[in-house]
């Protein structure tokens, strides 16, 4: 049995964990991630790929801002490309409620320095005039942007390896024990066991029983959403097109094929980690996609996929250190929302451990924000989740 001691350790190879190591190994920290499959091979992966600051819980938009400028040096930073494109973001009204939801968000979102336009019915036609009928108005957010999610974990950790840190592939973690003295003894299913003074729990949608194994019970659930992908076709879209309700959201990529997704997210099985969509969802996206750009309708589905993401009632994420363990920090449950946070995720999780704080704000992911009295706002979620998992998975 090998024993490796080590400053930090992080148990998850996703997004989170890379670019966790990464702003570590940046500042001479001894790091080790511990990744049960490959690194981004989950959500992190096979995610959507949007860059999307408009319409963010406004307590994560100081995160979300921070994000942004490191996305916007992030291949000159790790050296490589992730396919990072600037291409905005489109937020199509269909409602009367959807363009006073847009005029209020915009308005929210000044006092913290992102500016998004509010366009008419007639703009917003004119500049996207693929638009359906159905289109009443719009918000367009420039800054906004996409990237290729599955090379962006790959990409952090090859940066991380390059700068000294240890990422670990096709390991299981089988136990952590608290040291006597203080910091943490990790065992895995093969030949190698962590000691460290720092824990990292960044292991997705798998992160809530290593935290109740701390006296942290948060009440989070798997779910899946659902993505397709249709054969290339002639370049007619640039920015991300995001209906306001999240029912259907669309962009297209640099070799034309149309990316498409839409709630609701649909049940997984995150315990043998299988995923399957069902042919009505993937029916039912297509009849609204059709209805937001009728040119899409007579295109084919060559591909439908759903990857294994956590989320929590609230939906946000559990993100700082933990309330009962010292030196055990949580950053979990990003409920759909975590490749657009996810290097400052890194940047700030490699603060509280080095520098015992940060600037970025982060007081409303506390994990101890949750008690007994906790109860879900099923109607609030019900456009966000399928049924049963809203019934069999979130508090009665």
């Amino acid at each position: 049995m090998t024993t490796r001691t080590s400053e930090v350790c992080i148990i998850g190879g996703g997004l989170t964990g890379c670019s966790t190591a990464y702003a570590l190994a940046r500042r001479k920290c001894p790091v080790v991630v511990l990744e049960r499959g490959f690194v981004g091979s989950q959500s992190s992966g096979a995610n959507f790929g949007n860059l999307r600051l408009q319409f963010r819980n406004l307590k994560q938009l100081p995160l979300a801002l921070r994000a942004q400028r490191m996305w916007e040096e992030i291949e000159r930073e790790l050296g490589e490309s992730v396919e990072f494109a600037q291409t905005g973001h489109v937020m199509p009204a269909v409602s009367a409620d959807h363009l006073r939801q847009i005029d209020e968000h915009a308005a929210a979102c000044k006092p913290y320095g992102l500016e998004v336009e509010v366009l008419d019915r007639a703009e917003t036609l004119r500049r996207w005039p693929f638009l359906g009928d159905i289109v009443l108005g719009s918000s367009f957010s420039p800054r906004d942007a996409t990237v290729n999610s599955r090379l962006v974990c790959p990409a952090y950790a090859r940066a991380a390896r390059r700068l000294g840190a240890e990422i670990v592939e096709q390991i299981t973690v089988t136990g952590v024990e608290r040291i006597a003295g203080g910091g943490f003894r990790i065992r895995t299913d093969r030949d190698l066991v962590v000691e460290c003074a720092h824990l990292v729990n960044a292991a997705g949608a798998w992160a809530g029983p290593l935290a109740a194994q701390f006296g942290e019970t948060v009440p989070d659930f798997a779910a899946g959403p659902v993505q397709m992908v249709t054969e290339p076709v002639p370049r007619f879209v640039w920015p991300v097109i995001h209906a306001v309700d999240g029912g259907i959201l669309f962009r297209q990529t640099a070799r034309g094929n149309i990316l498409i997704a839409g709630h609701p997210r649909v049940p997984v099985d995150a315990e043998s980690r299988r995923t399957r969509v069902p042919p009505s969802k993937a029916t039912m996206n297509m009849a609204r996609l059709a209805l937001i750009a009728p040119c899409m309708k007579h295109h084919n589905i060559i591909r439908a996929w759903t990857g294994i993401e956590g989320y929590l009632p609230d939906m946000l994420p559990v993100f700082g250190p933990s309330r009962t363990t010292e030196g055990l920090l949580h950053a979990f449950a990003f409920c759909g929302h975590g490749l657009q946070i996810g290097p400052a995720v890194g940047a700030v999780l490699a603060e509280l451990i080095l520098d015992g704080g940060t600037q970025t704000p982060i007081a409303p992911f506390a994990i101890d924000r949750f008690d007994d009295a906790t109860v879900a706002d099923k109607a609030k979620l019900k456009h966000e989740f399928d049924a049963e998992i809203l019934e069999r998975k979130l508090p009665r």
